[in-house]
């Protein structure tokens, strides 16, 4: 089925597959953005990042890579943690620019006389950061939010590198594993038939099923963007965890109910965690024989903590969008969201 062109381009009406074939491009984009001289390693005590959705997994990636000297957290929800005040420097990263969340925790950082920084593509936000002249990442508009993660990590990385709060060296790196990473995404695109293209063969194995999938900490980033997509590219139940937390409660759950166990597991295996990361996928492996489905292992490419991140994340977006194609779904569209959000407009605290 995978191999039907016709039924593919059917299916993908808005061409998700074409975006993703060209995402690795949007790692190279340049922000002309200036910082204020105080918003420097100097002159900030934390970080926090305030956004939901594909709008925090920018954010996400960055505390595993390249991660920054000062403490960091992400904050998904209205409120912000007390500590915030005059020395933390806070983002706000919202796609649409208009997330009620992320407008909220603003709100809030501005009343703490926290340093302002805005990534988005429009809206509220936009509007926000012009009016008070905050330094604004203006990303392209036009994609949906998980579709436009790396717009957003270039403006996370290249914001860490001009605060001195990440060594140098790393927009650089990040620009030189983009045409890496272009190069590996030549072979999961649609016209690779199904038979050399892992992509493809993974869909396969996951259709029907809900999804697990379970990483080590530093490709846990990864795990959760495959866990995002699969939910709004397929339409399909997944989560996700990470070991070794997996080993103190959830590795339990899976030794007994429910009995009948109709999901699929997908482990991500990287060479770069650490020694006993890997020791704990063995012996998990070998506990839980026969008491849970037996899992789909991913061994990232490449040689860098960055190679592996972004050639896992790759990975995972054609694998959802094959799966929602399996699944009869245009990946595209999320209706559902979109319902919920305007209904939350009409309901007014």
């Amino acid at each position: 089925m995978l191999d039907d062109l016709k039924m593919i381009h059917d299916r993908d009406a808005q061409d998700a597959l074409g975006i993703a074939q060209k995402q690795w491009q949007q790692l190279k984009t340049v922000y002309d953005v200036n910082l204020p001289d105080d918003f420097t390693d100097a002159d900030i005590g934390n970080v926090v990042l305030g956004g939901m959705g594909g709008s925090a997994l920018a954010a996400e990636i960055a505390t595993a890579w390249p991660g920054i000297k000062k403490p960091f957290e992400i904050v998904k929800g209205y409120d912000l943690p007390e500590y915030v005040s005059g020395k933390t420097l806070f983002v706000a990263s919202s796609y649409s620019g208009n997330t009620e969340e992320t407008l909220s925790a603003l709100e809030e950082a501005e009343s703490r006389g926290a340093k302002i920084v805005v990534i988005c593509a429009g809206g509220k936000l936009t509007k926000k950061a012009e009016e008070n002249n905050y330094p604004l990442y203006k990303i392209p508009n036009g994609f949906q939010p998980r579709m436009a993660v790396f717009y957003n990590l270039a403006a996370v990385v290249q914001l860490f590198e001009s605060a001195s709060l990440s060594g140098k060296g790393k927009i650089a790196e990040l620009k030189e594993t983009a045409d890496w990473l272009g190069d590996k995404g030549k072979e999961l695109l649609a016209d690779v038939p199904a038979n050399s293209n892992i992509a493809k063969k993974i869909a396969q194995e996951l259709v029907g099923n809900s999804i697990v999938i379970y990483s080590g900490p530093k490709l846990f980033p990864a795990a959760y963007k495959w866990k995002i997509n699969f939910n709004e590219n397929a339409k399909n139940i997944a989560w996700c965890n990470y070991l070794p937390e997996f080993n103190h409660n959830e590795f339990l759950g899976w030794t007994s109910h429910p009995v009948e166990k109709p999901y699929k597991i997908v482990d991500i295996r990287s060479s770069l965690e650490h020694p006993r990361i890997q020791t704990r996928f063995e012996i998990s492996e070998k506990l839980l024989s026969g008491k849970r489905p037996y899992p789909e292992t991913i061994i990232p490419e490449g040689d860098t903590l960055l190679k592996q991140l972004l050639w896992t994340i790759q990975l995972g977006d054609f694998v959802s969008l094959y799966l929602a194609i399996l699944n009869g779904l245009n990946p595209t569209p999320v209706e559902l969201i979109e319902k919920l959000k305007a209904e939350l407009q009409t309901i007014q605290d």
